[in-house]
Parts: C-alpha cells; structure tokens; sequence
C-alpha cells in the first residue's frame, strides 16, 4: 500500500499546483510516529488529494462504500490509498474496527467530520458518530483547514473557476481516552467545539 500511496501522492502534487497552486503549511504538526486522527473540512472534490497529497504521513481516510463500486478504476484504486469504506449516514461497526485497528497499527486515519461535501462552502455540524470514535481513540488529533476549494470547484458545479487555494495542518489536540458510551457523550459538545474552532482559525489565517 505505502509504496502506491507514495507514488498518488506524487501525482496528486504536481496535479494541484496546475490546478490551484496550493499555499500549505504546518506539516511539521502531524506527529513523526505513532497514531494520530487528521480530521478535515470538506468544501469539493479537490480536498482529499490535496490534503492527502501534502500530508507527509500516508493516512487511511474513511471514504462512502459506494465509492468503491462506482467505477472499476476507483475499485482498484480506493484500497491501493489504504481508504476505509464507510456507510453514510448510519454507525458502521465494521469500519471502526477497521479504523481502530490501523490505530493500533501505528497508523494515522483520516476523517471529514461533516460527512460529506458542503454546499455553501461553510463549516457543517460534525456526525456525532465520528467524534466518539475520536474520544474512545485517545489519540492526537490533527486539524487540517482547506480553504479555496468550494470556490475552486463548488459541490454544485462541474464547471472549475480559479480560486486562491490554502491546506493548514494545525497543532495535534488532545482529548485522552473516554472508555464509556457515557463518558464519550457527555465529553462530545466539548471536543466537537474545540475541532469546530480549530478548524475555523485555520481557515482565517493569512495565506
């Protein structure tokens, strides 16, 4: 897998900087070693190889099941990128413990919290399902801030217009570990705010 992932990454760079040539900074933040959560906005289709393609880690980023049929290229491609196939809209056991065993691993994994696209280009209320999951982990969790890509390539458009384009990994935040449904419940306002500002301050900072 890495070996492939390695060389997508190299192609989703040099497509990027055609496309939108990206400012990206904060890299140094993603941990050197051991597991971490890279959670991210979703504003267009442009977001996972731009934030996958300047990540210096390889990342497992949960991505809807259906992707995984929609096409014979995406059938072999979506598991040569270590993604995890996911169920829209509902809890999707077999997709935590694929998650949690990456976790396990070493591995970083990677979410868009909204669930999917926005439509307006703003920050979308988080699946509360995702945020346990952070909260049962215990692990870092890196905030990753795109911003440009809703006016680059819009939910709604097929059509691409230039747009100044900007991926931020932020600082890791830390949550420790909640072992109890209970526990996660009552931390997941808190952690789902604190992701939320993160991720808004990111996108306000200068290019």
């Amino acid at each position: 897998m890495r070996a492939w992932y390695s060389f997508f990454r190299v192609i989703a760079r040099a497509l990027t900087q055609v496309l939108t040539r990206p400012t990206v900074s904060g890299r140094s933040n993603i941990p050197r070693t051991g597991p971490f959560f890279l959670v991210a906005n979703h504003e267009s289709i442009l977001d996972p190889v731009l934030v996958q393609g300047y990540c210096p880690r390889a990342v497992h980023f949960f991505t809807k099941s259906t992707q995984f049929s929609a096409s014979p290229v995406f059938r072999w491609f979506l598991p040569r990128v270590g993604a995890i196939p996911a169920r829209r809209y509902r809890v999707d056991p077999q997709s935590v413990r694929t998650a949690l065993r990456m976790l396990r691993q070493g591995d970083g994994v990677g979410i868009y919290l909204e669930g999917e696209r926005s439509w307006d280009g703003a920050l979308q209320p988080f699946r509360r399902g995702s945020v346990r999951l952070i909260l049962g982990a215990g692990v870092p969790v890196v905030p990753c801030a795109v911003a440009g890509t809703y006016g680059a390539w819009p939910r709604w458009s097929r059509r691409r217009w230039r747009s100044r384009v900007s991926v931020r990994f932020g600082e890791p935040l830390h949550f420790g570990v909640h072992n109890t449904r209970a526990a996660r419940d009552a931390a997941l306002d808190m952690a789902a705010g604190r992701i939320a500002d993160a991720l808004r301050q990111l996108r306000e900072e200068p290019s």
